[in-house]
């Protein structure tokens, strides 16, 4: 009978050695391997970092086995390095699969060991390079062998104090026209640099609105005589038309104003110049008081129009990072995936390489066979938004770039968002809002409201 069993008990203590003389042994030698640890996941362009957001999953990472020739286990640790060359090395984590996660909380630690801080006062900087690679071995560290280095992008967004930063107000957009009367968070009301007044941007649906106070009924205002007054009777809802517009309201005397109110971005490096499809929306961002779209653009030419309409529109003559009404005027664009930031204050805009989740599914664009997904902008930090999403019936998830790598779901129906295997979420037709906060403690919550 081979000495199989017996074998087996030595070959971890004798592997690497011809240690047996009978013919009938087997003998396995360990050696290098020749296919290295290779990554299998793709990484996004930058990750935001919030301490908010610390529970929350920064990256997966995933590779491919190493083959060292035998038939044993092989331990894999993932390591960490500050200044890149890894005579620092940190080991981050250990397993005898092929994947490991590094929650933003961990990746924080590394970046503030780094000299990233969030802090717009100091002069350390809040962007930077955290490095990583996975280790591999048999036995206690035997033959060790290793992946390429991996870099990571890593911001940690500054904390804006003042500055032209505004608060979320208390009041909120209610109504047909906007969440079918509370199936989901009322339209946000911003304060400005005037006391009292309060403006919202949103998009609305044919129906009604009315105006209230912290999701709640009860001293809710509408406008029963057209007069531009809002008041408290009970037939006060105010008639509202599809489209994009600007609500001002002055608490100080109860008037409020609705008027169309886009800007987007246009041209042949987004939608063929209006040619195919609306322009790419800019949302208000009230942290920093500028207009923001997370966008995928095309090789080619754009500027920024307001309401979907010529006339007024801007662009860049001088190439000074500042809007014109130039005639020849027109920004060169170079396809990927953006953050587009304008400050409607001075003009000033900014066009940067970044990180842009959208919705994609059968319950919007084939799974991406049908066009790319349903972008979604990030409005403050670890906040992602999108408006006027049309839906299908169907199932739906949430990916990075129009990419599978990272993409989530909802296996739980908790409204919580996981990458498990079987989580795609059901959804039917209609006209959507859509919303993912990854600051939340539980996990990346979202929702999809339906109007």
């Amino acid at each position: 009978m081979k000495n199989i069993k017996i074998l087996s008990l030595l070959l971890l203590a004798i592997i690497g050695f011809n240690a047996c003389d009978q013919d009938d042994d087997l003998v396995f030698t360990a050696q290098e391997p020749t296919d290295g640890i290779v990554f299998s996941n793709s990484f996004l362009d930058e990750y935001v970092l919030t301490v908010a957001a610390s529970n929350n999953l920064g990256e997966r990472f995933t590779w491919k086995d190493a083959n060292f020739g035998v038939p044993t286990n092989v331990t894999y640790e993932l390591e960490n390095s500050i200044i890149g060359d890894f005579t620092d090395v940190t080991t981050v984590g250990t397993t005898d699969g092929n994947e490991l996660a590094v929650t933003i909380g961990k990746m924080l630690e590394f970046a503030t060991a780094a000299g990233l801080d969030n802090d717009p006062n100091t002069d350390l900087p809040n962007t930077g390079t955290l490095y990583f690679r996975v280790k591999g071995f048999i036995g206690t560290e035997g033959l060790p062998t290793y992946s390429p280095v991996q870099e990571l992008t890593v911001v940690l967004p500054e904390i804006v104090e003042g500055g032209g930063a505004f608060e979320i107000a208390s009041w909120g957009v209610v109504g047909s026209g906007y969440n079918s009367w509370g199936a989901f968070a009322d339209g946000k009301f911003y304060t400005t640099a005037v006391p009292g007044v309060i403006v919202s941007y949103v998009n609305l649906v044919d129906g009604e609105i009315k105006f209230r106070e912290n999701n709640q009924w009860g001293g809710d205002l509408g406008d029963a005589n057209g007069d531009g007054v809002l008041d408290a009777d009970p037939d006060n809802n105010i008639a509202v038309t599809a489209g994009d517009y600007k609500i001002t309201i002055n608490t100080n005397d109860n008037s409020y104003t609705i008027e169309p109110f886009s800007w987007g971005i246009v041209g042949s490096g987004y939608n063929d110049w209006g040619g195919a499809g609306p322009d790419a929306k800019l949302y208000y961002d009230h942290t920093t008081d500028t207009f923001k779209a997370n966008v995928k653009l095309l090789t080619g030419e754009i500027k920024f129009r307001m309401n979907n309409s010529w006339g007024g529109d801007l662009g860049d003559a001088n190439g000074d990072g500042v809007l014109d009404a130039d005639a020849d005027n027109n920004i060169a664009t170079t396809e990927g995936h953006y953050v587009v930031t304008v400050n409607l204050n001075d003009n000033s805009y900014s066009i940067v390489e970044g990180t842009v989740w959208g919705a994609v599914g059968s319950g919007y664009n084939d799974w991406g066979g049908a066009g790319p997904d349903a972008a979604l902008t990030e409005i403050q930090p670890g906040v992602w938004y999108a408006e006027n999403v049309t839906l299908v019936d169907g199932e739906l998830k949430f990916r990075p770039n129009n990419t599978w790598s990272g993409d989530y779901g909802d296996a739980n129906g908790d409204n919580i968002l996981d990458q498990d295997a079987d989580n795609n979420i059901a959804v039917t037709a209609g006209n959507y809002v859509i919303s993912i906060d990854f600051n939340d403690p539980a996990g990346p919550a979202y929702y999809l409201g339906s109007r």
